[in-house]
């Protein structure tokens, strides 16, 4: 008898948009949202990849679900029910995003830390993203992180980053030769620079 597996999609606190943030003021032309001077854009919804509590990674309509990479998505579910083999669970962090949401979260970033520079150790541009392509997902709870990081590659699911042990993307290879070498944090990665 085959097994259901439920995947559930969580969003941590960190990785919500801020409701608290005032919009800056972007003098004439268009805000970094792309919303036209003087337009008022509303706070970011699940059309912008914000993912509510309770999604599974089998809810297509989710955006930030349903916008994922086909490839990474299908690995991502047979992954994830081969682990449920093993009594664990996996949950889904973030997906998806919009230009918007990863614009927010780097606004964010770099409140937090200080400076771009040291933003761009955590989250990078919305130009640059894979989120904002859909091919990464961050995987939450540490059981599920550590069955990735041990048999990930059968499914082409690698870290990519090492001070990111919940962010995997597709890499078809893998499953023959293994995950590539990690990055230290995306500042390394030759995609997310500018």
């Amino acid at each position: 008898m085959a097994t259901a597996v439920t995947i559930t999609v969580l969003v941590h606190q960190a990785r919500k948009p801020s409701s608290s943030l005032s919009p800056p003021s972007y003098g004439s032309g268009a805000s970094p949202n792309g919303a036209a001077r003087g337009e008022v854009r509303g706070p970011l919804t699940e059309a912008d990849g914000v993912v509510p509590d309770h999604v599974t990674i089998h809810d297509d309509g989710i955006p930030a679900v349903a916008r994922l990479d086909e490839g990474l998505r299908d690995a991502l579910r047979e992954a994830a029910g081969d682990a449920s083999d093993d009594d664990v669970d996996f949950y889904v962090n973030s997906g998806w995003r919009s230009p918007d949401y990863q614009n927010q979260l780097l606004r964010e970033a770099v409140a937090k830390y200080g400076s771009k520079d040291e933003a761009a150790r955590w989250v990078a541009t919305a130009t640059t993203s894979p989120h904002v392509a859909g091919d990464a997902v961050d995987i939450g709870d540490s059981d599920a992180q550590k069955w990735l990081s041990a048999h990930g590659a059968a499914y082409g699911l690698c870290q990519i980053y090492r001070n990111e042990p919940w962010h995997y993307e597709l890499r078809d290879h893998a499953a023959d030769r293994g995950c590539p070498h990690m990055y230290a944090d995306p500042t390394e990665d030759p995609r997310t620079r500018q």
